[in-house]
């Protein structure tokens, strides 16, 4: 057979040209297979979490807790009003340091003039009663005081105790002369409440140790009265 040298004849393909063009389908391949892989991963993943956080708000309805509470043995009850809470006028509670006694007007004291000595509050516990002119400027410094007499339960007293030596800006001592059995007082803020569980000394300890109500932000609750003066 002749062929006519006037005409081009047809050329063998060129076996590098076509690995490399196959090459390229299985790459553009493989990545649209990743990339579809990738997508829809994240779909289950987003909807797995959104199930689980409808889940976990369910149950926390269920519970009567808040989604984002802690959810120890107290539940969720630091915010909203405290019922039977009394609260007097910072601004007509005096300040000013005196040697003396001071005649309170409220058993135990919220607020007042009081010694230039502040009893230790860094979740001190004492087993005597303590000078109300001392334990006000605990108060003044952001304290809460956790005040009990004989008519508290030996149970609640042990768990307060417990709570106050693991809480800074807190101290706990008996008190005689109170109203109830156990009460909570801070800087012109006092409640009384019926057991170591009220919901109450969630949300006063919540609220004011070392809340708004603080005349001295910043005040230190060590470097004072460690031991019940004479």
């Amino acid at each position: 057979m002749s062929f006519d040298p006037r005409y081009p004849q047809p050329q063998a393909p060129d076996p590098r040209a076509r690995a490399t063009r196959n090459r390229a389908i299985a790459i553009g391949l493989s990545a649209a297979v990743v990339a579809g892989l990738v997508a829809f991963g994240s779909y289950l993943l987003l909807e797995n979490s959104e199930a689980n956080e409808k889940s976990d708000d369910a149950s926390a309805a269920q519970d009567g807790k808040h989604p984002g509470g802690h959810g120890d043995s107290h539940g969720d009850a630091s915010g909203g009003a405290i019922d039977g809470l009394k609260s007097w006028d910072a601004a007509k509670l005096g300040r000013n340091h005196v040697a003396g006694s001071v005649d309170y007007p409220m058993k135990p004291p919220v607020g007042g003039d009081h010694n230039q000595s502040w009893m230790n509050c860094d979740g001190d516990v004492y087993e005597k009663a303590l000078p109300d002119v001392n334990a006000v400027h605990s108060l003044e410094h952001g304290a809460v005081w956790v005040t009990y007499n004989g008519k508290a339960a030996d149970a609640d007293v042990a768990e307060l105790a417990a709570r106050v030596e693991k809480t800074p800006f807190t101290l706990m001592s008996p008190y005689t002369g109170q109203e109830g059995a156990i009460m909570l007082s801070a800087w012109g803020k006092q409640v009384a409440v019926d057991s170591a569980d009220d919901k109450r000394v969630d949300q006063f300890f919540a609220q004011y140790v070392q809340g708004t109500q603080t005349p001295e932000p910043g005040a230190p609750c060590t470097g004072g009265l460690a031991t019940v003066p004479q």
